[in-house]
């Protein structure tokens, strides 16, 4: 599926942004998965006649990620670990700094199935290059992800009990999302 020209909004309210930790460590038995939702977030796809004329621009609330689900771990996660593990993002991990990213070529491949998407995006107050692709569904359907270093982003990789249990440096983010028709 071609997407026809146009802009296309997408937010919290017709797409999830969601993103996936894991855990290592000597006690990593001890940890949990995440996946957390950014609540708060805006994006915007330009498509424009020709290539070279399709961009994306993504803006997230770096405050707005809440933890969804932990799997794994000893025990069940409570409300009160998620708000714990949320405020540890907000002060120490995201710092509360906003996330931008802004497209620097936007491609449509296989007969406009897939976008091939580089760009910028900025994390707790650094700048770095990024490359992910979308695939783009028959029904409308916009999905996809990337994987994010923290490192690449000055950004260490949390960790407690003396370093024993640690979120893995390589964090997943995924989009679903579908074109309004």
């Amino acid at each position: 599926m071609s997407i026809a020209p146009g802009t296309y909004s997408f937010g919290p309210e017709n797409a999830t942004l969601a993103v996936n930790t894991a855990r290592t460590g000597a006690a990593a038995k001890a940890g949990h998965n995440l996946l957390i939702h950014v609540t708060s977030w805006s994006g915007n796809l330009a498509v424009g006649d020709g290539p070279g004329q399709t961009s994306i621009v993504l803006n997230a609330d770096a405050a707005s990620l809440r933890v969804r689900e932990g799997t794994g771990g000893m025990q069940a996660l409570g409300d009160d670990d998620k708000a714990n593990i949320e405020q540890t993002i907000d002060d120490e991990v995201l710092r509360r700094i906003p996330i931008e990213f802004r497209s620097t070529e936007v491609e449509q491949v296989d007969d406009g199935s897939r976008l091939k998407v580089q760009g910028e995006l900025s994390l707790a107050g650094q700048t770095s290059p990024i490359a992910f692709e979308l695939a783009v569904g028959g029904d409308g359907a916009l999905s996809g992800g990337a994987t994010v270093k923290q490192s690449d982003w000055g950004i260490q990789p949390y960790s407690t009990l003396f370093g024993a249990l640690k979120v893995v440096d390589d964090v997943e983010v995924s989009i679903d999302a579908t074109l309004p028709s």
